[in-house]
């Protein structure tokens, strides 16, 4: 290719001797068709939701906080509202939803066998996973770390007092992945006792069958609240990973990674622009704020440009709330996990987080 260039410049510096120099002709420019963008467009997996009316989301099998059943065998729960969320932007009706639960060697399986839309299920983003040729991941809806939680009789204070220990964790995961990195990069010695689901580790635990049990922080304190007596367990806090856990999709629908993504955008911008389920449709008719009213589809056509409707992210607030919302009753102060905001704050709360909206313009 060089010497193909090289000669290019001299045939053409030849050729110019003796004339004048000439004007830089302007880069071509080629028109988008109508027809290219309904082609670019298209959604199979937003067409298939909408022949069914519903959709089909993939959740945990069972994780106070994130996604379980209540008494009345109504599923509940942070994940669990990201997918009712999902199904107002594109059907506009949250109740038309069927949650489907998966263990960690399900998730992915039933995803690409189109038994589910959506993954919203604490599943950590990786490169492995992300360039795997399966899957796409959409975003990050909670910032989470690894850690370990012990009996307070145990009298441990940190993860590294662990050496010997008999270690509870899931089968699958990238905690079982994590756990061994961390132990052999500080030489330390552990039995891990490996548990076919998330469930499974929490009640070895529970029996005494380990001697600790490591997973994420968020699902540590979840694990905690359904032990017969809470307090007399403690999460420890060393953290050995970084888990950003976020919705996953098919790979190869690029208009439906980015409804999914989108949607989760407009709740993370909607708690940042103080726009909340109780007040979303008021602020659709009267907000002066041109971001306000771009979200909520009073100004702009951004949800048909998803084949979405104009409403699309008022609908989704409606379900449920913005972001904020979401967290303070799941898993904030409203909840029994009662876990603070930390990483998962506003990008200028005080102190600080990383969530943090793409502009919706």
């Amino acid at each position: 290719m060089r010497r193909i260039a090289a000669t290019c410049l001299a045939t053409l510096a030849l050729s110019a001797c003796g004339e004048r120099e000439r004007e830089p002709e302007p880069p071509v420019q080629i028109a988008e068709t109508p027809i290219q963008a309904v082609e670019r467009g298209a959604s199979e997996t937003l067409a298939a939701v909408r022949r069914r009316g519903r959709l089909n989301c993939g959740v945990h099998e069972g994780l106070v906080g994130f996604a379980y059943t209540d008494n009345r065998g109504r599923w509940r729960g942070f994940d669990v509202d990201f997918c009712r969320a999902t199904a107002a932007a594109v059907l506009g009706d949250p109740d038309a939803v069927r949650f489907v639960p998966l263990t960690a060697q399900q998730r992915f399986e039933a995803l690409n066998a189109g038994r589910i839309d959506v993954l919203w299920r604490n599943t950590s983003w990786t490169m492995g996973r992300d360039v795997s040729g399966r899957v796409d991941f959409a975003g990050v809806n909670y910032y989470d770390g690894q850690g370990f939680m012990v009996r307070r009789a145990l009298e441990v204070a940190n993860a590294a007092e662990l050496n010997g220990a008999r270690v509870c964790v899931q089968a699958g995961s990238t905690s079982q992945e994590n756990l061994a990195d961390w132990f052999r990069s500080r030489n330390l010695d552990y039995v891990p006792v490996v548990a076919d689901s998330e469930n499974e580790a929490r009640e070895l635990y529970a029996r005494e069958g380990c001697d600790a049990f490591t997973a994420d922080v968020s699902a540590l304190a979840a694990a905690r609240t359904t032990l017969a007596n809470p307090q007399d367990h403690i999460i420890l806090a060393t953290v050995i990973s970084k888990e950003a856990l976020g919705p996953v999709v098919r790979e190869g629908d690029q208009t439906w990674t980015e409804i999914i993504r989108w949607t989760l955008d407009a709740l993370i911008l909607a708690e940042e622009l103080g726009v909340t389920q109780a007040n979303a449709a008021t602020l659709a008719e009267v907000s002066p704020d041109p971001r306000v009213r771009r979200l909520l589809g009073t100004a702009g056509d951004l949800g048909p440009s998803l084949g979405l409707e104009q409403t699309w992210a008022l609908d989704a607030v409606a379900a449920g709330g913005n972001y904020g919302e979401i967290f303070a009753r799941n898993l904030g102060p409203d909840s029994p996990l009662d876990l603070a905001r930390g990483l998962n704050a506003q990008w200028n709360a005080r102190p600080a987080g990383l969530m943090y909206a793409l502009p919706i313009r």
